[in-house]
C-alpha cells in the first residue's frame, strides 16, 4: 500500500476492537425491528403509545397527541419539523442552490381535520400508503424503513441498483414515469399515488414538480443533495419516514448508522500522519475541485486524510485549470473520484499530462464506481449515500489500511 505508517499502538488496538464489532461484514446492516405500531381503522386508544402507521383514527379528539413518537434532526441543515397534536409541519429550507423560496408540507393524521392558516402549504394525509420516487437516492430509504411495499413507481428504471427494487421492476410491479420536465403526468395521475417524492434544481427544463403540482398531485421536494455532510445527507431518510409516521423506525436506523460512522471517524482522525489527497478530473476546460466545506471534503477529513483544498470555504466546487491543480497536487499521495475511469490507462488516454501526477505513477488512484449496473448506474449514488458508514470504511481502508485489516472495499476500487 502506498504511504504506509504506523499509528500509536494504543489507538491501533482500540481501533481493531472497534472495527471488529462494527464491520464484521461490509454489507449495510439492517436495523432491528421496532415495536409494532398501533394499526387499526376502528378505534385508537385515547393516549396512543405509538404513531399510527396504518389506517386512520376513528374518533378525533383534539386534546390527544397522535404522534407520541417524534424525531429530531441532528445533522441535516435543509429542513425542519414541528409537531402538533394531530399534524406536523415540514419546511424545506434550501430546495436547490441559491433558491429564493421554501416549501412547506402539513402532514395531517388521517381521520383528523386539516388545520387552518397554511394557505401556501400542501396538505398531505399520513400515513401515506403509496409513493412514486423520482431519484434513486430515495430508494434505499424505503428499504431501510421496510416500506418498499408502498413503492408503486420510479422515474427511470435504467440506473436502479437496489436489488429489492430491481426485483419489483422485473416482476412488473412498478411503473416508469419519466424524469424531470418530461415526467408522464397522465401516467402518474392514473397511478394516483399518495405522494410523489422528487427534487428540484431550480430549472424549469429539468424540474418535475411544477407539472406534477399543476396536475393536483401531492409532491414533496427532497433536497438531500444540498447537504454538506454525509450524515446530514443520509438523515433525509427521516424526511421520508415522517410521511409514513415511521419516526421510531427512522430514529433507530439513523442512530445505528451515525454511531458506526462517528466511532470510525474518531479513530481515523486521531492518526497524526494524514496522507494528502485530491479528487476529480478535467471536464471540458475546467477541473471542478470540491470546496473545502463540501460533502466530499467532509468525507475525506472524517477518514483521516489531508485534502489539499481543505482551507477553501465554499460548499460547492471550485473551477480550476489543469496547471493550478498540478501545481498543488503533483506530489499528492492519493487521487480519488476519477469520473468514469476504471483503469489508469483511461487516464493516460484522456490526457497524457495525467501520467505526471505522483498518485498516477504509484498507482494510488481510487474511484467510487466499484458497483455499476449494466446501464452504468453507480450504486455509490444510491446505496453509498444511504450507507455513509460503509463508504467511510472504504476510505479509511484506502488511507489507513492498518485500521481495517479485514475490510474489503465495497463502493471504491483501485484503478489497475
Amino acid at each position: 500500500m502506498h504511504h504506509k505508517h504506523t499509528p500509536n499502538a494504543t489507538v491501533f488496538f482500540i481501533a481493531l476492537g472497534v472495527f471488529a464489532l462494527l464491520l464484521a461484514s461490509c454489507a449495510p446492516i439492517a436495523a432491528p425491528p421496532v415495536a409494532e405500531s398501533v394499526a387499526s381503522t376502528n378505534t385508537v386508544a385515547e393516549t396512543p403509545s405509538h404513531n399510527l402507521t396504518d389506517g386512520c383514527i376513528d374518533a378525533f379528539d383534539p386534546t390527544v397527541d397522535y404522534f407520541p413518537e417524534k424525531l429530531t434532526i441532528d445533522y441535516s441543515e435543509g429542513w425542519t419539523i414541528e409537531y402538533f397534536n394531530h399534524y406536523k409541519v415540514i419546511t424545506v429550507l434550501n430546495p436547490w442552490r441559491n433558491a429564493e423560496e421554501t416549501f412547506q408540507y402539513v402532514l395531517v393524521q388521517c381521520g383528523a381535520p386539516a388545520p387552518e392558516g397554511y394557505d401556501n402549504a400542501q396538505i398531505i394525509e399520513t400515513p401515506i400508503n403509496s409513493i412514486i420516487t423520482m431519484s434513486t437516492t430515495q430508494l434505499p430509504h424505503l428499504l431501510k424503513l421496510e416500506r418498499l411495499d408502498a413503492l408503486i413507481g420510479h422515474d427511470d428504471f435504467a440506473y436502479v441498483n437496489t436489488p429489492e427494487v430491481r426485483a419489483l421492476i422485473d416482476a412488473g410491479k412498478l411503473i416508469e414515469v419519466g424524469g424531470g420536465a418530461d415526467v408522464n403526468v397522465e401516467l402518474v395521475l392514473d397511478a394516483n399515488p399518495d405522494l410523489v417524492m422528487t427534487y428540484g434544481l431550480g430549472n424549469p427544463q429539468w424540474d418535475a414538480h411544477p407539472k406534477l403540482l399543476e396536475a393536483g398531485l401531492k409532491v414533496a421536494l427532497n433536497s438531500e443533495y444540498m447537504e454538506t455532510s454525509p450524515l446530514g445527507r443520509v438523515e433525509w431518510l427521516k424526511f421520508t419516514a415522517v410521511f409514513f409516521n415511521e419516526e421510531a423506525k427512522a430514529t433507530t436506523v439513523f442512530d445505528e448508522i451515525a454511531n458506526r460512522y462517528n466511532e470510525m471517524s474518531e479513530v481515523a482522525k486521531a492518526i497524526e500522519i494524514k496522507p494528502t489527497v485530491f479528487t476529480g478530473v478535467m471536464r471540458g476546460d475546467a477541473w471542478n475541485m470540491p470546496g473545502g466545506r463540501s460533502y466530499v471534503a467532509r468525507f475525506l477529513a472524517d477518514a483521516g486524510a489531508a485534502y489539499l483544498w481543505a482551507e477553501d470555504e465554499t460548499t460547492g466546487s471550485i473551477p480550476l485549470d489543469f496547471e493550478a491543480v498540478f501545481e498543488r497536487a503533483a506530489d499528492a499521495d492519493f487521487w480519488l473520484n476519477t469520473s468514469s475511469w476504471t483503469s489508469r490507462a483511461e487516464a493516460a488516454a484522456a490526457d497524457e499530462r495525467y501520467t505526471q501526477f505522483n498518485a498516477y505513477q504509484t498507482g494510488a488512484m481510487y474511484n467510487n464506481n466499484a458497483r455499476l449496473n449494466e446501464n452504468g448506474g453507480n450504486d455509490y449514488w444510491e446505496g453509498g449515500l444511504a450507507n455513509p458508514d460503509v463508504v467511510l470504511a472504504d476510505l479509511i481502508k484506502i488511507f489507513h489500511p492498518e485500521l481495517l485489516p479485514d475490510h474489503e472495499l465495497v463502493y471504491y476500487r483501485q484503478l489497475e
